[in-house]
């Protein structure tokens, strides 16, 4: 039979009221919570979190909308938030929205129904409207890697566009003229590095073929692959690549070696994001994202607002922007 709260009082001596506030996360005598906690191991007693629920008003779970659990970069990122979440005693609930705009609706719908404390959303859509189902619920949400543009939720973000244009002098300084692009018309970071690049070589003065801007709906190995395929087949070929994410690294290398054409030799590349980059020769010129502190900083801020909320205060919007460290490595020669 299922040990109670009941077991626990008669096998300690204490009163119902202590034990329940311990047991709800408040603070007792340090004897009254030794007497608790050995209770609880030798009656392996369990919390009933449903119970403890319509006490407290918490479940203890985060949500995580996620654009797509294929992505490598979004796995990552979800065993950062897992841990760090299980640390401060919190669960995680998963959904994937598989790039599709209307799957997210429901995501955010089924976070709402099931009541979880906070939302971590890596948004397919571009319009906030989204998360109104969450905003009616009180129920806090941090933007993570991608936001809603002209919008001011909280979000946790890398700096994509100095990023990019650090990655782009590299190659302006080895003298490159020729420069192309590899990149996604459709998601934020994929937009927001096509803005920055284009930014840059302008101001420096380099006018930009239009087949040299080659772009797909989302970030892929495929994209990447088929992308570079166009580049090396075109009469007056660039001298180097930007390519605006892992995936499309991986596709675009891919492609390369299947031609006639080396890197460096033939054909420089620099790369946003290395989760590829280490495993491919010549070793990649990269922009290394801090994957844990995202996480870590999401998770801080995410807590922050559950707190504030049980307070009933609020304090304005973060938006926080963190740095990204570029590795120059042998992808890159001099013209």
């Amino acid at each position: 039979m299922r040990s109670t709260i009941v077991d626990i009082k008669n096998r300690t001596g204490l009163s119902l009221a202590t034990i329940s506030k311990y047991l709800n996360g408040g603070n007792v005598l340090p004897e009254n919570k030794a007497k608790i906690d050995e209770a609880v191991k030798a009656l392996n007693y369990q919390v009933n979190e449903n119970a403890r629920s319509l006490v407290t008003n918490q479940t203890r779970i985060m949500g995580v909308v996620v654009f797509s659990v294929e992505n490598l970069f979004v796995g990552t990122l979800l065993r950062y938030l897992g841990e760090i979440l299980r640390k401060h005693g919190y669960g995680m609930m998963i959904c994937d929205s598989n790039n599709n705009i209307e799957a997210e609706k429901q995501n955010i719908r089924s976070m709402v129904q099931k009541n979880v404390d906070g939302i971590v959303i890596m948004p397919v859509s571009e319009d906030v409207e989204i998360m109104k189902p969450a905003e009616n619920a009180g129920i806090p949400y941090i933007c993570l890697d991608r936001t809603f543009p002209d919008s001011d939720c909280d979000s946790v973000l890398v700096n994509n566009r100095e990023t990019t244009r650090h990655l782009i002098k590299i190659l302006l300084r080895r003298r490159h003229t020729r420069i192309a692009i590899l990149a996604s018309r459709n998601e934020y970071t994929g937009k927001e590095r096509l803005e920055s690049f284009q930014e840059t070589l302008r101001d420096a003065g380099i006018t930009v073929p239009p087949e040299y801007i080659v772009l797909e709906d989302l970030h892929s190995i495929s994209a990447g692959y088929h992308g570079m395929q166009r580049l090396l087949s075109l009469k007056t070929r660039p001298t180097a690549v930007f390519l605006s994410n892992y995936e499309v690294l991986m596709g675009a290398f891919m492609a390369v070696n299947e031609s006639e054409f080396r890197c460096p030799d033939d054909l420089s590349l620099v790369a946003f994001d290395n989760m590829f980059a280490d495993v491919v020769r010549p070793r990649i010129t990269v922009g290394v994202q801090p994957m844990e502190e995202l996480a870590a900083r999401t998770v801080e801020l995410l807590l922050m607002r559950t707190e504030e909320k049980g307070q009933g205060v609020e304090t304005p919007r973060q938006h926080i922007v963190l740095p990204v460290v570029i590795q120059e490595n042998e992808s890159v020669r001099e013209m």
